[in-house]
């Protein structure tokens, strides 16, 4: 089983849209994929069952279909920061548990993706912080760069998060977020110069209406970060 952690440098950078376009690529190829998201928040009810967008759009692109509920064992209704949500519910977001979770859940997959949850550093209560997370899965890490004025510092930042945690960035991918934004490709070339690891893709702004439709095109941009391996 192969598996990667996706993460951004900051929330709803296209993290999902990655980890998505990623999980319908392998699946495509025959492999059976899972895509994770331990930790979410920002969910509705639906018949007595909390659904979750990014959640959902994980589970509709993976071969995969165990129970949600084994997935994301931390999942909020009100879309605020995780670690704030789980203090007011009295409980602790806990990475040994996520890892286990993972772990069980990935154990058929020939493919697993694991989202994190807003930016790497995003802290988690208890004084972890989403390095804690990407530490205690111990998985590379693949990291989706939004494409707007302040990419460069937010990337080159995120990047030595990662390197300091001792991860592997397994790669990275540029996701074009401002449609208006000034020498976009002159900040796209300096990615290629400064940033470790291969560029697994560019997204560029997508014209499809609906999630799945996006994810699908944005399929086409990437190619898998094992293709080398496999």
């Amino acid at each position: 089983m192969r598996a990667c952690f996706v993460t951004g440098t900051d929330t709803e950078i296209g993290k999902t849209l990655v980890s998505s376009a990623l999980l319908h690529l392998l699946g495509q190829r025959g492999a059976r994929t899972l895509g994770i998201k331990p930790i979410a928040s920002g969910a509705v009810d639906v018949e007595g069952r909390l659904h979750n967008e990014d959640v959902d759009a994980l589970a509709r692109h993976s071969s995969l279909r165990p129970n949600p509920e084994t997935l994301t064992p931390y999942l909020f209704k009100p879309a605020a920061a995780p670690h704030i949500l789980a203090e007011q519910a009295g409980i602790e977001l806990d990475p040994t548990l996520i890892k286990t979770t993972v772990q069980t859940a990935a154990e058929q997959a020939d493919y697993a993706i694991v989202e994190g949850v807003g930016g790497f550093m995003l802290p988690l209560g208890q004084g972890r912080t989403g390095v804690d997370l990407a530490q205690a899965l111990h998985l590379p890490v693949v990291l989706v760069v939004g494409l707007r004025l302040g990419a460069l510092n937010h990337a080159l930042l995120t990047a030595q998060a990662i390197r300091a945690s001792g991860l592997n960035l397994l790669g990275w991918v540029a996701n074009h977020m401002d449609p208006n934004m000034s020498y976009a490709q002159e900040n796209l070339q300096t990615l290629h110069d400064y940033l470790p690891g291969p560029c697994l893709g560019v997204i560029p702004r997508l014209n499809a209406t609906t999630l799945d439709d996006r994810i699908q095109q944005a399929a086409h941009y990437l190619r898998s970060p094992w293709e080398d391996k496999d």
